[in-house]
């Protein structure tokens, strides 16, 4: 294939554990989703996952002041440096130990990050636009709790900070050795202490404890000598004390806690799943919402106050609340369990997936945001399919039901069962959308339903062992079936013979896939071989062998190497691209196989995730990390350090299981399902990672007038009246995005130019310029003028515009809307202007024939 595909987007998780940062426009929030950064635009409605990955879980993220520099720090400390602007990475950088906080200065001159007992202060990295070879700079180590720090939050003047820790005490450091007079320590609560705030002015501190416990801290002046009326501050030194205590009254610990100064707001979360608004310092209760279930986890502000985030990593939830409005800015909720299936619409505008907690989620392809969710199922997702005709979706479950969903009113409009209790695992839809089909792991046969009726058609018998997989093929009267009997049959639903002849394979039927034009089926089996067989003839015509493709990974508990693991050296899902030359492979392995089909070669392998949390993603193990009792990733080795209360599985330590109901083991990767889209310029994996999206469109493309600061409306002017560069004048009005300006430049271009301007124009301000035109076509006389420019922009930018005709939708409909109301306008002034000449006409006749009466 000449085209590749990249890594464009991850859906299907908004939020899996760390923090969460607003940008400082507060227009757009960044949440770590397992060892990615998603970013989520809430003004445009649009998100996208920056492609860089950890090694392992982001712990914590913090974006400088600027929005220039993002930070990300892994569960091991690792951190990388990524310029946010162009999402590539800068720096790699580890600051050896686990972050339980990160923050830039106010000033964006320092980088804050505590690990367990320490503070390290960090120089921001290029502050100064100085290259160095080694930009991370140690400032300064502070030291001083005696337990793990849990936040830090600085002054508005960036010249002190506070943190708090779980040894019942918040402290006040300063970052220059001049204030170190300032140093003290904060302490009286009964529980750890989560939070830590200053006052606009800086004259008052506010603390929140875990138990529920807000406690207000003011500033005393030191006092002066009697004999000289001197300050000493050696002898007399700064002190705070509590001056106010206050309780939330909340049967829940608090969880997470956040403070708007300018608005003197402070927002608490609690592990019942609840979150309070409070007005400081008088301690108003503003608000209180029940949210989730669960714990909480994070909340944050924007900068001006308006927009409240919370993260509860139980469910993936991220919930972006306007607390004025009492309104929801972005509610989004990820799958909280393994995906197992998933297509697209017929027209790739939608993604839909399901899952095994039992939920069926439609996701926008352009935004990444989840549209609707389906929880009428009571058990696991197995297989999802969509008709090719309308816009009804049907999916199987192992609750026994085969469901149609009716995606205009988003309903399920009916249900199908079957004589007896089954757990459907295989679903096939017939092109028309009138017969839907399903397998079960249970019994040997096929069941048919008529769509319209609901009822029972026929069950198809001919297997000898459970059904794996069904394919309708596109022609409407073939069916594909796919069993563990070794077998893979070929079914003519509408026709009158019932002896089926199979295609015998060498192992087990795991996947099979029909080519777009029906005459060939791609067999995975698993022995690791793709066979594939001509329907028509029953002969195979080809064959993969890709074990040695997929083979990889390997588990902390095994006892062999991953070489010689027949876990992953199979495939377990299989999908064709839209014109049949290549065919896409995956299975319980780390990697996706796109394989040249007529030449039977491997022509690009993707790795899902190099994440080493989960298992699998490694080739080889540590041996230092092996003992007597067992891995070492198994072992509670924090022993009373831990916090009980904060631990899931809550087990003694150098236990290695403890609770058995709760999940100690780490999730393994796979790939569960992949699709191409129907557009074929993208293809979905349904991963452990969750819903990952490759694209050959995702790109930056290049403008030119990156390079260049000087775009004043002076030198915009100039370039149109001096150098006559009509193109370079039209960008620089874009980029000062002045209306007048635009409007000047657009009109002063020569009709002779402007083919040769539109074809130069860069496709970043393709939808700029058509979104200008209709605004301005509707009302202004130059008519002509305005047809020339659409013309000549779809002339040239024609096929760019369909292969992204869904991003392009709303501006083509805008110019579609503005040339329907100006032929409008011309057929009525045309009519109008045909009338009046016709009464003209009429009335000088009448004319001269009174005239020529008149006068004889």
């Amino acid at each position: 294939m000449k085209t590749e595909f990249k890594f464009s987007n991850l859906l299907g998780t908004v939020y899996r554990q760390g923090n969460l940062v607003f940008t400082p426009d507060g227009t757009c929030i960044l949440s770590p989703v397992g060892n990615r950064v998603s970013c989520f635009d809430l003004v445009n409605n649009k998100s996208f996952t920056f492609s860089y990955e950890h090694r392992k879980n982001i712990s914590r993220i913090a974006l400088n002041p600027q929005a220039t520099l993002l930070l990300s720090v892994d569960e091991d400390g690792k951190a990388i440096l990524v310029n946010f602007i162009r999402r590539t990475v800068i720096y790699h950088f580890n600051f050896k130990g686990r972050a339980n906080d990160i923050s830039f200065s106010p000033d964006g001159k320092y980088i804050s990050i505590t690990t367990f007992r320490q503070i390290q202060l960090w120089r921001t990295p290029n502050y100064n636009e100085d290259r160095e070879f080694a930009p991370f700079i140690r400032h300064r180590i502070y030291t001083g709790h005696h337990a793990e720090i849990t936040a830090l939050t600085w002054s508005r003047d960036s010249r002190f900070f506070l943190t708090t820790s779980k040894d019942l005490t918040a402290r006040i450091y300063s970052v220059n050795s001049d204030d170190s007079v300032a140093a003290t320590v904060l302490a009286g609560h009964r529980d750890a202490v989560i939070g830590a705030y200053f006052s606009s002015d800086q004259e008052t501190i506010y603390t929140v404890s875990r138990d529920g416990a807000l406690f207000t801290w003011k500033y005393q002046v030191p006092g002066f000598k009697d004999d000289d009326d001197v300050m000493d501050i050696e002898e007399e030194r700064v002190r705070w004390t509590t001056v106010r205590r206050d309780y939330f009254k909340q049967d829940a610990k608090a969880r997470c806690a956040a403070f708007h100064s300018d608005t003197n707001i402070l927002v608490v979360g609690f592990s019942s799943g609840v979150f309070g608004i409070y007005e400081l310092p008088d301690f108003n209760m503003v608000h209180t919402l029940s949210i989730s279930q669960n714990d909480i986890d994070f909340v944050t502000i924007n900068k001006t106050g308006e927009w409240l985030a919370f993260g509860a990593s139980k469910l993936g939830q991220l919930l972006v609340w306007e607390w004025q409005s009492e309104s929801y800015i972005l509610k989004q909720q990820g799958h909280y369990d393994a995906i197992n299936c998933l297509t697209y619409s017929p027209d790739g505008s939608k993604i839909i997936t399901g899952a095994d907690d039992g939920k069926i989620k439609v996701w926008d392809a352009v935004s990444g945001f989840a549209i609707v969710t389906f929880t009428e199922h009571i058990s696991a997702i197995t297989a999802i399919e969509f008709s090719k005709r309308g816009n009804v979706l049907f999916s199987a479950s192992l609750d026994g039901s085969i469901r149609a969903w009716d995606l205009i009113r988003y309903r399920n409009f009916r249900t199908f069962t079957a004589l007896e209790r089954l757990q459907f695992s295989s679903l096939a839809v017939d092109p028309s959308g009138e017969v839907v089909c399903a397998g079960s792991l249970d019994d040997f046969d096929i069941h048919l339903w008529s769509v319209q009726t609901g009822q029972l058609l026929d069950r198809l018998s001919g297997h000898e062992g459970p059904i794996s997989c069904l394919s309708f093929a596109d022609d409407g009267g073939t069916l594909a079936s796919a069993s563990w009997d070794k077998t893979v049959r070929i079914w003519d639903i509408f026709g009158r013979h019932v002896s089926v002849e199979p295609f015998e394979q060498q192992a087990d039927v795991l996947a099979i896939a029909l080519r777009p034009d029906s005459k060939q089926v791609a067999v995975a089996t698993l022995d690791g071989q793709i066979s594939f067989w001509d329907v028509s003839m029953g002969r195979q015509v080809g064959i993969i062998d890709g074990r040695n493709d997929t083979s990889g990974g390997r588990y902390i508990e095994d006892r062999f190497t991953a070489k010689n693991s027949a876990r992953s050296k199979s495939f377990r899902t299989l999908s064709y691209n839209s014109d049949g030359s290549c065919i896409l492979a995956g299975g319980n392995s780390k990697y996706i196989c796109l394989y040249d089909i007529d030449n039977e070669v491997l022509l690009r392998k993707y790795t899902i995730s190099r994440n080493m949390s989960l298992e699998g993603t490694v080739d080889f193990l540590n041996s230092k990390n092996m003992t007597d009792a067992g891995p070492l990733q198994l072992v509670d080795d924090a022993g009373e350090a831990s916090d009980l209360e904060d631990r899931i599985d809550k087990t003694l330590p150098g236990a290695s299981r403890g609770d058995l109901s709760a999940r100690r083991v780490k999730p393994a990767i796979r790939t569960a399902a992949i699709r191409f889209s129907p557009t074929g310029r993208a293809f979905a994996a349904a991963s452990t990672e969750g819903l990952l999206i490759y694209s050959v469109d995702d790109e930056f493309y290049f403008d030119p007038f990156d390079l260049d600061v000087d775009v004043t409306p002076a030198t915009t002017l100039a370039a149109l009246h001096r150098e006559h560069d009509y193109l370079k004048a039209l960008v620089m009005s874009f980029r000062l995005n002045e209306r007048y300006l635009i409007h000047q430049i657009y009109e002063s271009i020569q009709t002779r130019d402007i083919p040769i301007v539109a074809r130069r124009v860069p496709v970043v301000y393709l939808a700029q310029l058509l979104r200008f035109i209709a605004s301005i076509m509707e009302d202004s006389p130059h008519l002509e003028f305005h047809l020339r420019w659409i013309d000549a922009l779809l002339t040239s930018h024609g096929q760019f515009l369909k292969s992204r005709r869904i991003e392009y939708a709303s501006d083509l409909r805008g110019i579609q809307k503005s040339v329907a109301k100006v032929q409008q306008d011309l057929v009525r002034l045309s009519d109008e202007n045909a009338y009046l000449l016709t009464y003209l006409l009429k009335e000088k006749e009448s004319f001269d024939s009174y005239m020529y009466i008149a006068t004889n």
